[in-house]
């Protein structure tokens, strides 16, 4: 145990064994104000240094005076005359909390968590911080440390705002090297974005094994209740960094895991085929869905002739694109995306025998979908939904999970499994077939804290395997092994990115390489190659398979002739599409027309279109006929029989019900609407694990005193695609600003204003169409019959008090959507 942390243990055990409440019990939800390290030094779940944090408490002065006396105890505990832990407020207010703490030369115990604008008080009031965990802090810190402005060297500046000149009105002087430098740094703050997954947005984990995966791999961090640190990136595919984020597009999903081995990449996406069997084709089908040269449009969008050309040429790229056209294409969030390896690995286990198996990403709270209209509005009102979504999330405590899952198959020379050839990445094997076993438990807790340090400079790579885990032959997957390292050289300017603190890993690094651009490291001794005797033999090599050391598995390579083509196995192109079909319910089948007739109509030619529809004649009739009739085209009959295949049912969004955490419920009301109502359904959704927001004609806040409540949506700024479901609380009010030259939104034919707030009806009347709950309690359900909502029409609940409707709401919200809504072709 680090002894320099015991006074501060003892101090705080003290405190919880006097039963006082500013730290969370076992089970509770962190918040922005948690502080990870206490919380371990507590063996607690959670330590809360901030009780004043997102979700607020009733009684805000009671709930500051305890956190003020366990401030005291720990500050005792370290011989610091004052501590101080809120993380919460505007420079302004944190600087003149410090002031009525803390004075010159005085010790202040700080979290490691402490707001940016505590550390500056800290500077400018002289005060000697001292860190919960020293290491920690100093380490985090350590780019911006000091007090006075500095140039890069650490000379400090007395004025960065004036060039040096030959007088005042004279030329600027060449001579001028803090104006060359910072202007120099300035140029060079750009990087090569990414050419594929360049929008993305990343979040710190952890990463705990159940042990049910020791009998296949002898992967360290998946012996039971290892705990490995973890950063995900998501990211869409074709759009560049400032594209938005609810396009129709695959995601990325990508884990690096900071094993005690090594750093291990799952570098994944959301579907779990490609449009391509062999890396040669990557260019080609990149180039196809990128813009189209001569113009650079579309941005992020697959909806062209250039990508549509290909595919239909390219019939391989069927499945891929079936997925992408379904709902897949169009997540509702980060946090209800499911994940996939795509590829086939092979596991190592302790014994040597080898196991084939296919990842898998689980997300507890189920995979969930946005509707075509959803999307399009998402990317006009709010192009960084899915960011935001991601980080909110994790910020208010609602951390998103997955479940990591492995389906498994005999390792055998053809590597097949039911007819299934293993190696070719356009096919899946159907969970019926092959259970996905869970293996343990990713849970996102922390958002970075730099995003161009960490989201934009973290780097992935398939090669960067731990012992227990292994490739195989797909041809795919060789080619990503040669491409990421070309990829990340490019991007961050040579060859030791492994040295940028994101991509650093956890375990021991004695790599001989040396020298290169950016080299961070400080390497001792004369002798970085091997065998030497200089640096007495160091560093030595571990047995083949002993203490912990990447041994590939000796895999037979049968007698063969070097050929340029594939194997008749990947010729089928058509019975996998068919079974993803088959597998859809009659609205995820109504999407998938609506998806391939609105992108096909985006195409201008008429050829294109044409040979789109006798691929999918080749799936099913039924998506033929309905695409061509929305394009004004016959439907062709099939070239090929159709294959005879079972449907899986894994394969369909809906059909289950899923936990409502972090659902956001838009609470819509007036001044004169029901506020008591309001108060009582608000604490409701919260404790119900739920983020609700209040809609009002105006922002401010609604009523008197200690009750009033804080608008976080107004009229103007709502849009019915930021919530999961809304609740009419009493009759809304009417905005000043409801007319059209203001807000057009609230425009009317006749020019008048109108009663309700017209914005409150587009509201309603959008989140009906998108299949939302939606509820009225005290007076507001003439809002809904003002939008056109029927009170009977399914997904709508009316009660005489808001918490009644909102229980109704909740057990809607379970499906995601209300199904019901969206009827389908006789």
């Amino acid at each position: 145990m680090d002894h320099s942390r015991v006074p501060v243990l003892e101090a705080l055990q003290e405190f919880r064994r006097r039963g006082d409440v500013a730290y969370g019990p076992p089970g509770h939800k962190q918040g922005r104000g948690t502080d990870p390290r206490v919380a371990e030094i507590l063996g607690l779940d959670v330590f809360r240094s901030d009780v004043l944090s997102l979700n607020g408490l009733d009684d805000r002065r009671q709930s500051q005076g305890v956190l003020e006396q366990a401030q005291e105890l720990m500050a005792d505990a370290v011989g610091a005359e004052h501590a101080f832990f809120s993380t919460c407020g505007s420079s302004l207010s944190v600087k003149t909390a410090m002031c009525s703490v803390a004075g010159p030369g005085e010790k202040l115990l700080l979290s490691r968590n402490a707001h940016k604008s505590v550390i500056a008080a800290v500077i400018i009031n002289g005060v000697e911080p001292v860190w919960v965990h020293p290491k920690f802090d100093a380490e985090r810190h350590m780019a911006q440390s000091g007090s006075y402005l500095t140039n890069a060297q650490g000379t400090r500046l007395h004025d960065t705002d004036h060039s040096l000149k030959a007088g005042p009105r004279g030329p600027v002087l060449l001579q001028d090297h803090h104006l060359r430098e910072k202007v120099m740094h300035f140029d060079h703050e750009r990087i090569p974005e990414r050419v594929v997954h360049a929008r993305g947005a990343g979040a710190h984990g952890v990463f705990r094994s159940y042990g049910t995966a020791a009998n296949v791999t002898k992967a360290a961090f998946l012996a039971e209740d290892v705990e490995t640190p973890v950063f995900v990136r998501f990211s869409t595919v074709l759009g560049s960094r400032g594209s938005s984020d609810t396009v129709r597009d695959t995601r990325g999903f990508a884990t690096k895991f900071y094993t005690s081995e090594g750093v291990f990449d799952l570098v994944g996406n959301n579907i779990p085929v490609f449009f391509i069997q062999d890396a040669i084709k990557f260019p080609d089908v990149i180039h196809a869905g990128k813009p189209h040269p001569d113009r650079e449009i579309p941005q992020a969008q697959s909806a062209h002739d250039t990508f549509w050309d290909f595919v239909t040429l390219h019939t391989e790229a069927t499945h891929h694109t079936l997925w992408n056209m379904s709902d897949r294409g169009i997540p509702r969030s980060f946090r209800t995306m499911e994940g996939f390896g795509v590829h086939t690995f092979r596991l190592v286990n302790a014994e040597g025998g080898t196991t084939l198996v296919k990842f898998h990403w689980k997300p507890k709270l189920g995979v969930h979908s946005l509707v075509w209209e959803e999307a399009q509005i998402i990317n006009g009102v709010d192009p960084d939904f899915h960011r935001r979504d991601l980080a909110d999330a994790i910020e208010a405590g609602a951390y998103p999970q997955w479940e990591f899952g492995i389906q498994t198959f005999p390792d055998t020379p053809d590597q097949t499994f039911e007819g299934i050839d293993l190696l070719d990445p356009t096919n899946i094997v159907p969970e019926e077939l092959a259970p996905v076993r869970p293996i343990g438990l990713l849970t996102l807790d922390r958002n970075p804290s730099n995003f161009f340090a960490e989201t934009e400079q973290v780097a992935f790579h398939v090669g960067h395997l731990v012992p227990g885990i292994d490739i195989t032959d797909d041809p795919l997957l060789a080619g990503r092994l040669f491409s990421y390292l070309d990829t990340q050289i490019t991007r961050l300017g040579g060859p030791n990115f492994p040295q940028l603190p994101i991509n650093r890993p956890h375990a021991p690094v004695n790599d001989m390489l040396r020298d290169g651009m950016h080299q961070t490291a400080v390497h001792r001794g004369v002798a970085p190659y091997r065998p030497n005797s200089l640096d007495g033999g160091c560093p030595f090599t571990p047995g083949a398979g002993l203490d912990g050391a990447y041994v590939e598995t000796p895999v037979r390579i049968p007698e063969a002739t070097k050929v340029r083509e594939a194997p008749e196995s990947f010729d089928d192109h058509f019975s996998q599409p068919r079974r993803f079909w088959l597998s859809m319910s009659p609205p995820e089948r109504e999407h998938i027309i609506g998806a391939y007739t609105f992108e096909l109509g985006k195409c201008y030619e008429q050829a294109i279109r044409e040979r789109a529809l006798h691929v999918l004649a080749n799936i099913d009739p039924e998506l033929c006929e309905g695409v061509a009739a929305g394009l004004g085209l016959p439907a062709p009959a099939p070239t090929v029989p159709l294959a005879d295949v079972e449907p899986s049912p894994a394969l369909s969004q809906i059909g289950h019900t899923w936990p409502t955490d972090g659902r956001i419920i838009g609470i819509v009301t007036g001044p004169d609407g029901d506020l008591d109502g309001v108060r009582a359904v608000r604490r409701q959704v919260l404790d119900g694990g739920m983020v609700p927001l209040i809609v009002a004609p105006v922002g401010g806040t609604l009523g008197d005193g200690a009750d009033a409540l804080t608008v976080q949506r107004t009229y103007a700024t709502a849009r019915s695609v930021e919530f999961d479901a809304l609740l009419v609380a009493g009759t809304p009010g009417v905005g000043a600003d409801a007319y059209g030259a203001r807000d057009a939104k609230a425009g009317q034919p006749n020019g008048h204003q109108a009663t309700p707030d017209p914005r409150v009806g587009l509201l309603l009347a959008e989140a009906f169409r998108h299949g939302k709950a939606i509820g009225a309690a005290k007076g507001g359900q003439s809002a809904l019959e003002a939008a056109g909502i029927p009170l009977e029409a399914p997904g709508v609940v009316a009660d005489d008090t808001a918490t009644a409707a909102l229980q109704q709401l909740t057990q809607l919200l379970g499906t995601h959507r209300v199904w019901e809504r969206f009827p389908t072709a006789a």
